[in-house]
């Protein structure tokens, strides 16, 4: 049989393929062998590099990025080195990157050094021989590991430093190993080393409560080989296992320490501070003048809100009694959208009211408590906020409004109600007054933007019970003996003193059913319940 020019041409294209398809079968192989065990050697490129690498602001691709693997020894070992220098937290407008990493390449030329930045930074980056740039924003034209770094850092920790340190001695990267590895597997992940004396370094306990969007800082006691608390506030180097950081939902969010500690103390890990400087610094102040650190400020204030908001954070409470908001305000949309079968969007996510909202409510209370009682306008706490009142001497932790009783031949005597027929009024102090189109009762807004709200539900006596014309679909919202009111009395909630019914166990239950005080539960169980053994 005679084979033609282009039949062999064909053959021979196939055989070439498979050929190829087969050499590049074994190089998969072997990369994957030396990633289940790194001890073998520094690995190779796996994929081409995408952009540049090193010199004038390199970026790291998949390949090029692939900066050092996990071995035993340190100084000059064989196996290669085991920590990578990452730099994360660095101004484009102003910066020492570059002195940075010759500074740690001078003394340990073996060190994997990796700067990291949401963007590529301008002006680029003049990065020694060595050091690497990893731009954490994807590239439509690069695979998704070319901007993942835990693809990056293949040693078996990471020393996360800042801006403008330097490394004097090179046998202190081994101090933090040896420090870090003596803890065994204890609480203590995290081994960090002071920049300038150690008294600019606090050491704090942090504990995160995310169902109540909260973050609270206290100060904690120095021991005299090193202290181990939860958090950090200074100039400090961090030692962490890669392991540990990459297990971390966001390991290298900005700014670096609070996102790192938050996200560390919910694990319920902890840091030992040493107590003598390792690290010198080689450029403080950083900014060369004022408007550059105006700018820096400015920069952190933006990356800390941002940062709060990705982890559900709405309120931090400092060491120094100051406080941080991070939610809603009088000029922003209230946390939450429109309420659904009386279950608020926050109970499905494990969480009760955000303390921006309960902020408002607290203020939109007494704001119109106090216009009420000068108006010459009879009310009550009514509701779950009389539940609030009874068990909390404050709104339920996870109540989205206020609700008040009023008498309705009072209502005249309010100016910011008697007019409300129709429309709505907003008065000198910005709160929305206004007749509500769910039913016959008054609602009082925080403000135009934000729609957290008081309730006003008008009744009146008949025949010794109080009643009204509309009702609404809640089995609390009835009839009841005026006697309850007869008189009022006085009761704290919300950080006022209201007034509610004169036997507010006798007038819940008789709403909301025996035991109510004792047995808290979400306003719809068929929804969502709550589980009791979490208070």
């Amino acid at each position: 049989m005679r084979v033609s020019f282009c039949q062999g041409l064909l053959t021979g294209a196939i055989a070439l393929n498979l050929l190829i398809l087969y050499y590049v079968s074994q190089a998969q192989q072997q990369m994957m062998e030396k990633r289940r065990d790194p001890g073998r050697g520094s690995r190779k490129a796996a994929l081409p590099a995408s952009g540049l690498e090193g010199g004038m602001g390199g970026l790291v691709g998949v390949g090029a990025g692939m900066v050092g693997v996990g071995g035993v020894g340190g100084e000059g070992n064989s196996h290669g080195p085991r920590v990578t220098v990452l730099l994360r937290e660095f101004e484009n407008f102003e910066n020492y990157v570059g002195d940075v990493a010759r500074s740690f390449l001078h003394q340990r030329p073996e060190l994997p050094f990796l700067a990291v930045s949401d963007t590529p930074p301008y002006p680029p980056l003049s990065l020694p021989e060595g050091a690497r740039l990893l731009v954490l924003s994807p590239s439509p034209e690069q695979p998704p590991q070319a901007h993942r770094p835990e693809f990056h850092v293949q040693t078996e920790f990471v020393l996360l430093v800042p801006d403008g340190v330097e490394l004097e001695q090179g046998r202190a990267v081994e101090r933090l190993i040896r420090e870090l590895e003596g803890e065994g597997g204890g609480p203590v992940r995290l081994v960090a080393s002071p920049v300038l004396a150690r008294s600019t370094v606090q050491c704090l306990h942090l504990r995160v409560s995310l169902r109540e969007w909260t973050a609270t800082y206290s100060t904690a006691a120095s021991g005299t080989s090193g202290s181990v608390c939860t958090a950090l506030q200074g100039d400090v180097v961090v030692l962490i296992r890669s392991e540990d950081l990459f297990n971390l939902s966001v390991p290298l969010g900005r700014p670096l320490l609070p996102s790192l500690f938050i996200q560390t103390s919910l694990h319920g890990w902890k840091v030992k501070l040493l107590e003598s400087p390792c690290f010198s610094p080689s450029h403080r102040p950083l900014f060369s003048s004022a408007h550059n650190q105006w700018k820096a400020d400015s920069h952190l204030k933006e990356a800390t809100s941002r940062l709060m908001r990705n982890f559900g954070l709405k309120r931090l409470l400092l060491a120094d009694g100051k406080e941080q908001w991070h939610g809603c305000g009088k000029e922003t949309a209230r946390c939450f959208s429109t309420v659904r079968d009386d279950t608020p969007e926050y109970l499905y996510l494990e969480r009760w009211t955000p303390p921006c909202c309960l902020r408002a409510l607290r203020e939109t209370t007494k704001y119109v408590i106090n216009i009420l009682e000068s108006s010459g306008v009879r009310y009550w706490l009514e509701g779950g906020s009389l539940l609030g009142a009874a068990r909390h001497q404050d709104i339920i932790p996870w109540d989205y409004d206020v609700d008040l009783g009023i008498y309705l031949e009072d209502v005249p005597n309010c100016d910011y109600l008697k007019n409300l027929d129709s429309g709505s009024l907003v008065d000198a102090n910005g709160y929305v007054w206004e007749r509500a189109v769910e039913g016959d009762f008054y609602r009082v807004q925080y403000s135009e933007a934000n729609h957290l709200h008081v309730d006003l539900w008008p009744f009146y006596p008949r025949n010794g019970v109080m009643t009204k014309d509309t009702w609404m679909e809640h089995k609390q919202d009835m009839e009841f003996p005026e006697h309850f009111l007869q008189p009022l009395v006085p009761m704290p909630f919300a950080g006022v003193t209201a007034y509610g019914p004169n036997n507010h166990r006798a007038f819940l239950e008789l709403k909301f059913g025996e035991g109510v005080i004792e047995n808290p539960q979400y306003p719809n169980p068929a929804k969502k319940r709550l589980d009791r053994s979490r208070l």
